[in-house]
């Protein structure tokens, strides 16, 4: 499994006209943090790619951590991986959600930041 690499949204460019690649866990992690933080339903050819991690924050406070873990599932259905773990956390009004995997007998850990967060719903 190869993917392009990317950083903040844009391909990283390897200096011979084409991008750098990732292999292995790598290109696995960098696929699954797209799959966490698009917006499930953004991708006109791809509906169902992406979370709705975005929506936590319409949420009441109490229920984002249970909502968290099953969007994160949702997101991952059809990934050669095992979701072993979700943790949500909530600090000065932003989120980051740590989701642990293995893939191929290997333990892997992924954290997201899923942006602001607003008192609406607490």
């Amino acid at each position: 499994m190869t993917e392009l690499q990317m950083i903040n949204g844009d391909y990283i460019p390897n200096g011979a006209g084409d991008f750098c690649r990732l292999e292995g866990s790598q290109a696995l992690i960098q696929r699954i943090l797209f799959k966490l933080t698009a917006r499930r339903g953004a991708l006109p050819f791809l509906p169902e790619t992406g979370s709705l991690l975005y929506t936590l924050a319409r949420e009441k406070k109490s229920a984002r951590p249970a909502l968290c873990t099953r969007y994160v599932h949702q997101a991952l259905e059809g990934e050669d991986v095992t979701v072993t773990g979700v943790t949500y956390c909530e600090e000065n009004r932003s989120a980051q959600v740590r989701v642990n995997l293995e893939w191929q007998g290997e333990a892997l850990e992924v954290t997201a930041s899923l942006g602001g967060l607003t008192d609406e719903n607490s």
